[in-house]
């Protein structure tokens, strides 16, 4: 039984699904494949991924394989009602809605671990991590998990080097095929989507900070400078801040930055990149979203405390007043300004990344009992089937190796 906001909005959530399905080629080649040979049959999947339109292609798709899926958000503003209501209504056990929350986000993670999982997906490690801590008689059944984001990957990798992963995690996050295209292209346009449906702002000309130079920090450089904004960036790593001046940004401490920034936008997988001792130092006006997974790099409780009058002064927009009249404006509570103030990530995009969840969701099956307890990667084959499949479907083709450049790049006696 799902437990959903309104059922009623199933009609709505499906016409958004079909928008999907047809613009997430890979995907449903993917669905065709796993309609007849039902490759995760008798399987049970719990996934704790944002509900949107993408993930639940990504669901059906699972389902297609013959896997009893089981579904929960990944955050608390990420759901979308509609397609949760759509999911519900075709065999999908959904248990989420915007707006959840801390005791109803953990409840909906329980109910779906609730139901014996074979195979994890997450979306920020939360629903495994609760199985190592608070629900610990349900990890003997399961044989393996997936991860979407960075932000998840870290967390199992401090576990896996703790000794505390007590099955094998897929870092799907690692794979070409989303990384290098959904943490890019997909983060840099959500995000900017959401920064301008939460405030309407001209982005040219502004002055607009990125905190952190990650791929998906990276996506968003390169689209606010394609907007006209006058991008700095700020880091920790001297290699990092390196690519981020000779690709052509500013790059100082973020303590200098909020002295001049209209726009900071933080997507760094870290806590407290914007905190107390940045907003005694702010620019009147500034404009803060965060597009990394959790809510902690805006540092919204020192923000709090300097606060002498707080409101929502636009949908998705909180005006903060600081004791010297100074005014602060925080997106989205501070949540994933793509995803809480917009859609997401587009479909073509994620139709990449949910490829290789669905992969990977096989290959557990396949290969689960020679796993250890460690995070791994999908093998490159895999990148280069959805590569390959993505390609087709936009209508681009490319060389092939002779057999003659193939000897070349195998042997080692010809040289100069």
């Amino acid at each position: 039984m799902s437990r959903i906001k309104d059922p009623s909005l199933a009609p709505k959530g499906r016409l958004k699904i079909e928008w999907c399905e047809d613009h997430m080629p890979v995907l449903m080649d993917i669905k065709k494949r796993y309609e007849k040979e039902k490759p995760l049959e008798g399987l049970k999947i719990g996934a704790c991924l944002h509900i949107t339109k993408e993930t639940a292609v990504l669901l059906k798709v699972l389902k297609a394989g013959g896997a009893e899926v089981f579904a929960c958000g990944s955050n608390p503003l990420s759901t979308q009602d509609d397609v949760a209501a759509a999911l519900a209504k075709d065999g999908i056990n959904v248990y989420a809605w915007r707006g959840v929350n801390t005791n109803e986000y953990y409840e909906c993670v329980d109910e779906v671990l609730d139901n014996d999982i074979d195979i994890t997906m997450d979306d920020g490690a939360d629903l495994t991590t609760r199985l190592h801590t608070k629900r610990k008689e349900k990890l003997e059944k399961v044989m393996g998990g997936t991860e979407e984001t960075t932000t998840g990957v870290i967390r199992f990798r401090a576990m896996e080097k703790d000794g505390a992963l007590k099955y094998p995690v897929v870092a799907v996050n690692d794979s070409y095929t989303k990384y290098l295209f959904d943490n890019r292209y997909g983060t840099g346009q959500s995000s900017i989507d959401g920064l301008l449906r939460a405030t309407s702002v001209m982005i040219a000309g502004t002055n607009f900070v990125v905190g952190g130079y990650g791929w998906c920090s990276r996506g968003v450089a390169m689209r606010a400078k394609g907007m006209g904004a006058n991008v700095i960036v700020t880091e920790v790593n001297p290699v990092r801040a390196l690519e981020a001046v000779m690709d052509g940004f500013r790059v100082m401490p973020m303590i200098e930055a909020v002295k001049i920034a209209d726009v900071i936008i933080t997507a760094t997988g870290d806590k407290g990149i914007v905190r107390k001792e940045h907003f005694q130092k702010i620019k009147n006006g500034c404009i803060l979203a965060n597009t990394g997974h959790f809510d902690n790099e805006i540092d919204l409780k020192a923000l709090d405390s300097m606060t002498t009058n707080k409101r929502e002064i636009r949908t998705n927009t909180v005006e903060y007043t600081l004791p010297d009249g100074r005014k602060v404006y925080i997106l989205a509570e501070g949540r994933l300004v793509n995803l809480a103030a917009a859609e997401g990530h587009p479909p073509e995009v994620m139709d990449m990344s949910f490829a290789n969840q669905a992969f990977a969701a096989e290959y557990i099956k396949n290969n689960g009992d020679n796993l250890e307890g460690k995070v791994y990667t999908l093998p490159p084959e895999y990148d280069r089937d959805i590569a390959s499949i993505k390609l087709k479907s936009m209508n681009v083709h490319i060389d092939e190796l002779t057999d003659e450049q193939k000897a070349y790049l195998t042997g080692w006696k010809e040289g100069t």
